[in-house]
């Protein structure tokens, strides 16, 4: 393009200087404002012509309803026939069976010319299965089979009564006393308070010390006493014992009960 022509000339002409305008896009350009002016007043016209025919089908619609008319309408009242349907007839009568008895005849000591047939008593062979009563009947054997006693505690259980005197000092018990923290801690305290006597370290005297004592309610120790072992081991070991403090006490019924307690000692040389 001549540059005294591009200052009047068109911007498409400027773009497509030099190159085929027949080939569709530079009239396509060319034409798009008016197709988009074409395109919005079409789309205008048929929106107000969409908004006339509402409002003219709103006006002609409403002058042409009629009032609904609503009628009441009563329902017959509808008498049920009750049909007079006889009783159901009661359940049969069962009657227990009659269980064949022997009349109980008191023993008198009379001459037996005076004895009367009917008062005679029967023969014991006959009273085997035969049920006694205070008239004679005739049925079916008795089974033997009788009624379970019947109960006055309107099947309430008693519990029975406890009777355990909790007071006393009890030599069996369910759960023994033990000293606190179990058989590692009393390994423990005798380690630390336990001293072998020199006179049986001296003549070499070793053994089990059983000590007899009472743990009462509280845990509280009394009644000391080694009742097996060497006599040289037997103070130390009763000594070792009152020493002990509280114990946890003995368990009966639940219940924690004073009771006997056999503790044993072991005193043990190291072996040189």
């Amino acid at each position: 393009m001549e540059p005294n022509k591009i200052l009047n000339a068109d911007i498409l002409d400027i773009i497509f200087d030099g190159r085929n305008k027949d080939y569709g896009a530079y009239e396509l350009r060319r034409s798009y404002n008016r197709r988009l002016r074409n395109a919005l007043l079409g789309t205008a016209g048929v929106v107000i012509l969409l908004f006339v025919g509402f409002l003219l089908s709103s006006m002609t619609g409403g002058t042409q309803k009629k009032a609904m008319q609503v009628e009441d309408v009563q329902l017959e009242d509808i008498k049920e026939e009750k049909k007079n349907e006889p009783p159901p007839p009661p359940p049969p009568k069962v009657e227990p069976p009659k269980v064949e008895m022997a009349k109980f005849t008191p023993p008198k000591i009379v001459k037996d010319e005076q004895v009367k047939e009917e008062e005679k008593p029967p023969e014991q062979e006959k009273l085997e299965d035969t049920k006694i009563g205070t008239v004679n009947q005739e049925g079916i054997k008795d089974e033997g089979i009788t009624a379970p006693p019947v109960s006055d505690n309107k099947g309430v259980v008693e519990a029975p009564k406890d009777n355990t005197d909790y007071d006393k000092t009890f030599t069996k018990v369910e759960i023994e006393s033990e000293f606190p923290g179990g058989a590692a801690a009393w390994q423990r305290f005798l380690s630390k308070n336990l001293h072998y006597p020199d006179e049986a370290v001296n003549n070499e005297i070793q053994g089990d010390v059983i000590v007899q004592f009472i743990v009462d309610k509280e845990g509280n120790v009394s009644d000391v006493e080694a009742i097996s072992g060497p006599t040289e081991l037997k103070d130390e070991a009763v000594r070792v014992i009152k020493r002990s403090g509280k114990w946890t006490p003995a368990v009966q019924n639940g219940r924690q009960v004073k009771s006997y307690k056999k503790q044993p000692i072991k005193f043990r040389l190291e072996s040189q």
